[in-house]
C-alpha cells in the first residue's frame, strides 16, 4: 500500500538508522526522548543525517535546542498545557503537537500547532482509542491539519483512506 501524497512522521529516541524508514518520501523524524539529556553531537548528527536524505527533523518538547540548532520544527506532546511557543515567537520553525479528545485539540491550536497528531487512532495497549468515526468527527471540527497516530499496523491501514487527513504517524509501524 503506497501513501504517496501522504506526510509521514516517524518518532525516534536515538539515531538508529536501521529503524528508519526505507522510503523517505515526504518523511519527517520526530526526536523524542524524555529519559535521558540530549547531547548537542547527537542532534547535529541527526540534523546532517536527516538533511542529506530531504527529511524534515523535529525535536520534541525543547524550544531552545530547536532554535539554536535551526531545526524544521517543534513537537510539543499531549501532556505539555504550557504557552512557552507563543512567548518565543518562533516564526521560522512548523510546530505539531499531539492530542486525544476536543479538548487537547484546542489546547493545541492555542500553543501554535499547525499540524495535530490526534490518537490513539486504532486500539493500542491503551484501553480508550479513537475509531474512524469519532476521528473524522474531531477532526471535521477544525481546520488544522491532522495526521493520524496510534495503533497503526500494515494490516490496518488501509482503512486510514477513510480518513482526510495530512498523514499517519508511528513509533513502531515503519
Amino acid at each position: 500500500m503506497h501513501f504517496n501524497n501522504l506526510q509521514k512522521f516517524q518518532f525516534i529516541d536515538n539515531l538508529n538508522i536501521n529503524i528508519i524508514s526505507k522510503d523517505t518520501t515526504n518523511l519527517s523524524i520526530i526526536y523524542r526522548n524524555y529519559t535521558k539529556k540530549i547531547k548537542s553531537k547527537e542532534l547535529i548528527k541527526i540534523k546532517e543525517f536527516c538533511k542529506k536524505r530531504g527529511i524534515k527533523f523535529y525535536i520534541s518538547n525543547k524550544i531552545e535546542q530547536c532554535l539554536k540548532y535551526n531545526l524544521d520544527g517543534l513537537y510539543i506532546p499531549s501532556f505539555n498545557k504550557r504557552n512557552i511557543v507563543k512567548k518565543l515567537n518562533i516564526r521560522k520553525q512548523i510546530i505539531i503537537g499531539s492530542a486525544h479528545n476536543v479538548t487537547e485539540v484546542k489546547k493545541k491550536i492555542e500553543q501554535g500547532c499547525k499540524i495535530i497528531f490526534l490518537s490513539p487512532l486504532f486500539k493500542t495497549y491503551k484501553s480508550k482509542y479513537l475509531g474512524i468515526t469519532r476521528f473524522n468527527l474531531i477532526k471535521m471540527s477544525f481546520k488544522n491539519k491532522f495526521v493520524a497516530l496510534g495503533g497503526i499496523t500494515q494490516e490496518n491501514i488501509k482503512k486510514t483512506k477513510m480518513l482526510n487527513i495530512y498523514g499517519i504517524s508511528g513509533i513502531s509501524m515503519y
